[in-house]
C-alpha cells in the first residue's frame, strides 16, 4: 500500500506536534500551542474531537474521575484497554494517546513492551504516556525502538502518590528543580516526543521548555509550556471534590445533570412524564407504523 494514511485529511500526528515546537522555537507564526484533553468514553471523545482539541488522552485518571477510586493506583492494564478502545471509536481528528497504569510497566522491559502492544493493537493507541524520569530512558528507548511513540510525564506523577507523600507541588528546591531537570531531558534522550511537566512551578516549567526540544504539555505548571492537558471532568464541573488551583472550570455541567434529573422525577412522581404525546398506541396509524430509534436499558 502506497499511500499514506491520513496524510492531508486534518488528523494530528506525532511530527506535526514536533514542527509545533520548532516554528514556535523559530518565531514562526505558523506556531501555536497545543490543546489536550482527557476522555474515557466514546461520546465524550467524539465532542472532543469535533471541537478541535489536539490530543485525547486516555488517563489513568479515570480511576478516580470515572470508576470512584481514591488514586490513579487500582486501575488495571484491562481497564484501561476497555476505556481506550470506547475512545477510539469517538477520536478521528486528535493524537490519540492512553497511560501506562501503574504496575503495566515497573517489571521488566519484555514484559513493560507487550503490554503497550496491546494498547496499540488492542484499543488502535497512537502513543503511550509513562511516568518517570531518568529511571524510565530504557524503557521510553525500548518503546520508541518498538515504534511505539512514548509521552513523557515528570514532576508530580501520581503513580507516585506513596512514595511522594502526597499531591504535593514537585521542583521548589533546588536539589528537586535540578532533578527534573535531568529527568525531563533524559526523557528527551530516551525518544519521547512530548513530556508532561505536572504541578511544577511556572519558571522551572519555563526553563525545561526553553532547553528541550520536544514539546512540553503543562498542568498546573504555568502558561510557558508549549501546550496544557487538562482533566476533562474538572473543566466541565463533573467533580465532587474541590478543583485543584490550575483547573479552570469553563462550564457546571455536574449542576445542569442534577437540574436534569430532578425536573425527570418530579414529573415521574407527579404523574407529568410519559405524556400521551410520548406513548404508543394501538390501531394502525401512518406514524406509529413508522419504524423508530429506541433507546435501550
Amino acid at each position: 500500500m502506497s499511500a499514506v494514511p491520513n496524510a492531508g485529511n486534518g488528523k494530528i500526528t506525532v511530527p506535526e506536534l514536533l514542527q509545533r515546537k520548532t516554528s514556535a522555537a523559530n518565531s514562526s507564526s505558523d506556531s501555536k500551542k497545543i490543546a489536550c484533553l482527557t476522555a474515557y468514553d466514546y461520546p465524550t471523545a467524539r465532542l472532543l474531537d469535533e471541537a478541535g482539541v489536539d490530543v485525547i488522552l486516555v488517563g489513568d485518571s479515570v480511576a478516580m474521575v470515572a470508576l470512584g477510586y481514591e488514586s490513579t493506583l487500582p486501575v488495571t492494564l484491562d481497564e484501561m484497554i476497555h476505556h481506550a478502545r470506547a475512545v477510539r471509536r469517538g477520536t478521528k481528528h486528535a493524537l490519540f494517546v492512553a497511560d501506562m497504569p501503574f504496575g503495566s510497566y515497573h517489571s521488566d522491559t519484555a514484559e513493560s513492551l507487550r503490554n503497550a502492544v496491546r494498547f496499540v493493537k488492542e484499543a488502535g493507541v497512537e502513543a503511550v504516556k509513562v511516568e518517570g524520569g531518568e529511571r524510565r530512558l530504557e524503557l521510553i528507548a525500548r518503546l520508541t525502538e518498538a515504534e511505539i511513540p512514548v509521552m513523557g510525564h515528570v514532576g508530580l506523577t501520581p503513580q507516585s502518590v506513596n512514595a511522594l507523600g502526597g499531591y504535593r507541588v514537585q521542583g521548589k528546591t533546588t536539589a528537586s528543580a535540578e532533578q527534573l531537570l535531568r529527568d525531563a531531558r533524559a526523557v528527551e534522550a530516551a525518544g519521547a516526543f512530548a513530556v508532561v511537566l505536572e504541578a511544577v512551578p511556572r519558571e522551572l516549567a519555563a526553563q525545561i521548555t526553553r532547553e528541550l526540544r520536544i514539546p512540553t504539555i503543562g498542568i498546573g505548571a504555568g502558561p510557558d509550556c508549549d501546550g496544557q492537558i487538562l482533566v476533562v471532568h474538572d473543566l466541565l464541573g463533573l467533580t465532587f471534590d474541590q478543583t485543584p488551583k490550575f483547573a479552570r472550570k469553563y462550564a457546571n455541567v455536574g449542576e445542569v445533570i442534577s437540574n436534569a434529573v430532578r425536573g425527570y422525577c418530579q414529573d415521574v412522581r407527579s404523574g407529568n412524564f410519559p405524556s400521551d404525546s410520548e406513548s404508543y398506541h394501538s390501531g394502525k396509524t401512518v406514524k406509529d407504523d413508522k419504524p423508530v430509534r429506541i433507546s435501550i436499558c
